[in-house]
């Protein structure tokens, strides 16, 4: 399907890799790849303890806040980085040994992570109040309406697509500027996946 709606109320559930939580997978490919063999997954988490995250060689993972008050990171060097809901966007190596602590309370991420040499990717935030265009160029583009009011896009052909909190919009080979528009403000998080060259 070139426009799939992603919903966190109907998402399969799945177990961590390293088997301390549970994972929401919103979108996978090739479909009916494993953890181990996927090209691209877009997943969303909730974390209720601290502990170390799943080591995933051979990828890059980009993970942001959905909700709760904050995560924090001790990264592998040994820096630390906090996360909040609606903020910045950590990006990491999946082998990177990192230990994650909870600021107060369980949160809600998203995590999305491609195969290193066949895929990459950007994650960002966008704060959203009135009309934007954003452009994609990507095989793949992410459209997640993090919180706030409901977001009104027109895909480049022209099909008008409404997300509500929770839910996301996948758009797979439609290239071309879309265009955004939230009555009131809102928080989206906006992906772009690239597909590797032979030489790049």
């Amino acid at each position: 399907m070139p426009c799939t709606l992603l919903d966190l109320a109907s998402a399969r559930a799945m177990p961590w890799k390293n088997g301390g939580g549970e994972t929401l997978e919103l979108a996978i490919a090739p479909a009916g790849a494993g953890l181990e063999d996927f090209a691209w997954r877009i997943s969303s988490a909730r974390v209720g303890t601290a502990g170390p995250f799943s080591n995933f060689a051979g990828v890059d993972r980009s993970l942001a806040l959905l909700s709760g008050a904050g995560l924090r990171l001790q990264r592998g060097n040994g820096r630390i980085e906090e996360l909040h809901a609606g903020g910045a966007v950590a990006q990491f190596a999946g082998e990177e040994a990192i230990t994650a602590a909870l600021l107060d309370g369980a949160v809600g991420d998203l995590n999305l992570m491609t195969r290193r040499g066949a895929w990459r990717h950007r994650l960002v935030p966008l704060p959203l109040h009135g009309q934007q265009e954003v452009e994609n160029d990507a095989e793949v583009m992410l459209l997640w309406c993090q919180a706030g009011a409901a977001v009104e896009c027109r895909l480049a052909e022209g099909e008008m697509r409404s997300l509500e909190s929770g839910q996301g919009l996948l758009l797979e080979s439609l290239p071309g500027a879309l265009a955004l528009h939230a009555r009131q403000p809102a928080l989206l998080y906006l992906a772009w996946l690239w597909r590797e060259t032979n030489g790049s």
